[in-house]
Parts: structure tokens; sequence; C-alpha cells
């Protein structure tokens, strides 16, 4: 009876201790399936995120050019005003001199607000040797002296600068 009892309970433990793996198993697999579930969720939620990011940007790139170009046609409705004054003025005028004093200041005043939003001209390239980074050669003449080689002779268009950035070469003509 002593041996009958003791595979009795050998296999009771043994029962016990396959039901209690399998607990085991069975607790593993939910908790993997639970952290699953979340990372999925903390995946959607992220993606979401960055597609609400990226789209938000975009807007805000549009807005900040549209705005931009706004705040610079408003300031140059001004200076169409003016040239609408000289047109009517000159009408009037037998004498050109008060019509080109005229024009002068519309274009200083035009000048101004160019600077102002950060376009600059490039200034003084006569003498100076070419510079094919902000320059464009047209055509090249026979210098009038040996120093002039390779250098700007004439500037037929000017070039602008933005910040560092060329927004327009200089058309020149060089000496050969």
């Amino acid at each position: 009876m002593n041996l009958n009892d003791e595979n009795l309970n050998q296999e009771m433990t043994d029962t016990t201790s396959s039901e209690t793996v399998e607990d085991q198993v069975s607790s593993e697999e939910n908790k993997l399936e639970f952290e699953i579930a979340d990372l999925k969720d903390k995946y959607l939620r992220l993606y979401s995120d960055f597609e609400n990011y990226r789209k938000r940007t975009a807007k805000e790139r549009l807005d900040l050019i549209s705005t931009a170009s706004e705040d610079v046609l408003k300031d140059l409705i001004p200076i169409v005003d003016n040239f609408e004054r000289a047109f009517k003025a000159s009408e009037n005028e037998k004498d050109g001199s008060k019509v080109r004093e005229g024009n002068q200041l519309i274009f200083q005043i035009f000048l101004r607000v160019l600077e102002s939003k950060g376009l600059k001209p490039m200034t003084d390239l006569v003498g100076k040797p070419f510079d094919a980074d902000t320059q464009e050669a047209i055509t090249q003449i026979p210098a009038s002296s040996d120093k002039m080689k390779g250098k700007v002779v004439d500037v037929i268009e000017n070039g602008y600068v933005l910040g560092d950035k060329v927004v327009r070469y200089a058309k020149v003509v060089t000496g050969a």
C-alpha cells in the first residue's frame, strides 16, 4: 500500500505541476499578447502623430511663403501709386526734367523697398576680375590694356543677391 500511495502522490504532483506549467505558459502568452497589442497601439499613435506633424509643417510652409509674398506686395503698392501720380502729372508737363526727377524719386523708393527685404545690387564690378559664381560673361572685347584682361569692362545688367544667394547674375563684358 505504501507503494500505491507514493504512486498516487507522484501522479497528483505531476498533474499539479503540469497544470502549473500550463498556467504559467498561458499567463505568459496573455502577457505577450497584451504587450504586442500595447506596442501596436503605440506604433499607430506614433505614426498618426508623425502624419499630423508632416501635414502641419507642409501647411505652415505654404502659409509662410504666401505671407512672405504678401508682405513684399504690400510694400510695392505705394510705388505703383507713385507711378500713377507721375503719369497723371506728366500729361500736362511740357518740360521733361520734372518728369525725370519724379521717375528718379520713384526709382529710389523702389530700390529702398527691395533693400529693406534683403535684396542688394552687385556694385562696382568694372575693373574687377571676372567671377563666374556671381557674373555671366555676355561677350569679350579686346582689353584697352593688359591689366584689364580677364576683368569686367562693362556691366550690361546689374546682378542681385538676397543674403548670400545670387538671385540674378550680373551680365558683364570682359576684357580679352
